[in-house]
């Protein structure tokens, strides 16, 4: 898409300049801790699976096992390792065990460090080659069936039952609507449990319970509608909260193609410890960019508790932020959908040419990333005639600046969670609009020094005053002083600040130390 804003290129890279320095200042605060969401990832990525007799899962169970002795400090893999030295033992053996107090981990003798760590890395190594030859296969199907030709905006629709299996029934009606990625709404709250439920589940409230049964549940039904009609249709869910770097290896493992993936959701308003979600936020981001996998950032949610006009600076800023803290991690560009939203009130004058303003925006400064635009929500009250108009102009806003996946809208936002022929109602305006308009974007100028064009240098410049601000504070203050969304968390407080841990000489993690190698190489 050609440059139709006229911005300046020197504000842009002092925004880009001044995201490296906080970038570079989360990753020093974070660098010598770890979290036992990280570490039962890595339990995971070692092939770990199942529950004990409580179904309590076995990934928990053992990194609780070693937490509980105040040894965790040198990371699980270093006493899976150090026991599969003694034994022989798989890791999905080893964790049997423990859970049957059959096995004190942290009773071993000891062996040699680099014994240990070379034992570890061997076994963490077969198991990421084995996902990565799947995923492999995934990318072929997905391209066979046509999925990479399709032009976007890709059309991303919410299933929200609470049944996994009435979720395939909505899934398979979005697909035959034209949708190209379910996305599988998480139930209420699920974010803050420390764990992630095991096995299929059917009473989830507002959304669906992420599990793995569940993943692999929906990746199997919309695999078997794509073949059955010659076009992919992606699978997205939500990697956030406390288990999120959990919840990104099992994506991965069943094949999802997007995920919901930020962490300032969780620190904004589930009240998740500030450095917890940071850190889970980084490793999650890493196994996300290693397997391929788009993630979708969530600066659309400030919108939702403060003005969208006064917040633009902020959303501008925080996209900055997580496109750097994402490269950081090792995502590439096509893989970094950056969050957007049409949330300016419908009374507010002109509202559509600044809608317009804030979309060209985002797409000038991050051309490469596949950007996700979300429809207006906040400022719906019922009207479903007023929300269908909305959506309308959300549409052709989304058309005309090239969006990269776009969260339909549907008329009864607002009232209820949409029934399917809300969502297909949804999909037919979008089809409609995205026809009608489809070389809109390629056609028109903006006016010199218009309003367009004016309000959206006005945004970067203060959201340039706002980065450097940030970068001066740190992103731990400035989320204390409520900078995004109007909500303030301290760095002391909220929920996970327990699972912490520092980091000790010796510490081993061979996924980290493997996708490293590859993500940096």
């Amino acid at each position: 898409m050609s440059a139709k804003l006229d911005l300046d290129a020197g504000i842009i890279n002092a925004c880009s300049a001044a995201a490296n320095r906080i970038a570079a200042s989360v990753a020093s605060e974070i660098a010598s801790k770890t979290t036992v969401s990280v570490e039962r990832t890595v339990v995971r990525l070692l092939g770990v699976d199942g529950v004990d007799e409580l179904d309590a899962p076995l990934c928990n169970v053992l990194v609780d096992h070693v937490h509980r002795q105040g040894q965790l400090g040198r990371g699980i893999a270093y006493w899976l390792g150090n026991a599969m030295l003694h034994s022989g033992r798989s890791p999905q053996q080893i964790a049997e065990a423990v859970a049957a107090d059959e096995l004190d981990l942290c009773a071993l003798e000891p062996a040699a460090e680099q014994a240990i760590a070379n034992r570890v890395r061997a076994e963490c190594a077969e198991h990421l080659r084995e996902m990565t030859a799947r995923i492999e296969e995934r990318h072929e199907l997905r391209e066979r069936l046509g999925a990479v030709a399709q032009s976007a905006p890709l059309r991303y629709v919410l299933t929200a039952t609470g049944n996994v299996h009435e979720d395939v029934v909505h899934a398979r009606a979005v697909a035959e609507a034209g949708g190209d990625i379910v996305a599988v709404i998480r139930s209420t709250a699920q974010s803050l449990l420390d764990y992630v439920p095991y096995g299929p589940t059917t009473e989830g409230y507002g959304g669906t319970f992420a599990t793995q049964a569940n993943f692999r549940i929906m990746r199997e039904a919309m695999d078997e509608w794509s073949r059955a009609n010659g076009r992919y249709v992606r699978l997205s869910s939500f990697c956030s909260g406390l288990c999120m770097p959990e919840i990104a290896a099992m994506g991965a493992l069943e094949g999802f193609d997007n995920m919901v993936n930020d962490a300032l959701y969780g620190i904004l308003y589930r009240d998740i410890n500030i450095v917890r979600g940071l850190i889970d936020q980084r490793v999650s981001r890493m196994i996300n960019g290693y397997f391929g996998v788009v993630i979708n950032t969530g600066e659309d949610n400030y919108l939702r508790t403060a003005d969208a006009l006064g917040a633009a600076p902020s959303v501008t800023a925080s996209q900055f932020i997580n496109y750097q803290l994402a490269r950081d991690s090792g995502v590439p560009e096509q893989q970094l959908a950056v969050g957007d939203a049409f949330e300016i009130d419908p009374t507010v004058a002109n509202g559509l040419l600044l809608h317009w303003a804030q979309a060209q925006l985002t797409r000038e400064l991050f051309p490469n990333c596949p950007t996700k635009y979300m429809p207006p929500t906040k400022h719906m009250d019922g009207n479903l005639f007023r929300t269908h108009a909305a959506d309308t102009l959300f549409n052709l806003v989304t058309v005309a600046t090239g969006q990269g996946i776009q969260t339909i809208g549907v008329p009864t936002e607002g009232i209820f969670t949409p029934h399917i022929h809300d969502r297909v109602i949804g999909l037919q305006n979008v089809e409609y609009v995205f026809t009608a308009a489809r070389d809109l974007g390629d056609e028109i100028e903006f006016k010199r020094d218009g309003l367009i064009q004016t309000h959206a240098r006005e945004v970067l410049r203060r959201a340039h005053e706002l980065l450097e601000d940030i970068a001066e504070t740190g992103l731990f203050q400035s989320i204390e002083n409520g900078v995004f969304g109007d909500v303030k968390r301290r760095v002391q407080d909220g929920r996970g600040r327990d699972g912490i841990v520092a980091v000790e000489e010796g510490y081993v993690n061979p996924v980290i130390e493997l996708m490293s190698e590859t993500v940096y190489a």
